[in-house]
């Protein structure tokens, strides 16, 4: 999945993972996780250079990360590259950067909850 890994972002890295684990996953367990979030993630992440990048967890159809914009993202989510692995590696509370305005939602804000458990999903894959 080298095609979603941009230069300069840590971010990609973990999303580069996270591709693999669904690819990896098994189809039902891949339904079940895509009942159980049912929706598309936006993440506009700038790095310390300040520039951006944008990729895309869709857990609502099939299961994939991408890089670039989604047609119609149920939730975007806007933050720091730092911000995301503290958030990936469970040392970021998310609600904690929401409050604090390091994490910025427009849309389904209860669906971005729901972020947190697919990045620990993930990590308890591995």
């Amino acid at each position: 999945m080298s095609d979603i890994k941009e230069e300069g972002f840590k971010t990609s890295d973990v999303l580069s993972t996270l591709a693999g684990v669904f690819e990896k996953m098994p189809d039902k367990e891949k339904q079940s996780q895509i009942k159980k979030t049912n929706g598309i993630f936006q993440l506009n992440v700038k790095n310390s250079q300040g520039k951006e990048a944008v990729w895309v967890i869709d857990l609502k159809k099939d299961g994939t990360v991408t890089k670039g914009p989604a047609k119609k993202p149920d939730v975007t989510i806007s933050l720091s590259d730092d911000t995301f692995i503290g958030l990936a590696d469970g040392k970021v509370n998310a609600q904690k950067a929401f409050m604090t305005g390091s994490l910025k939602v427009k849309g389904n804000v209860m669906l971005a909850t729901k972020l947190d458990g697919v990045l620990k999903g993930a990590k308890a894959k591995l």
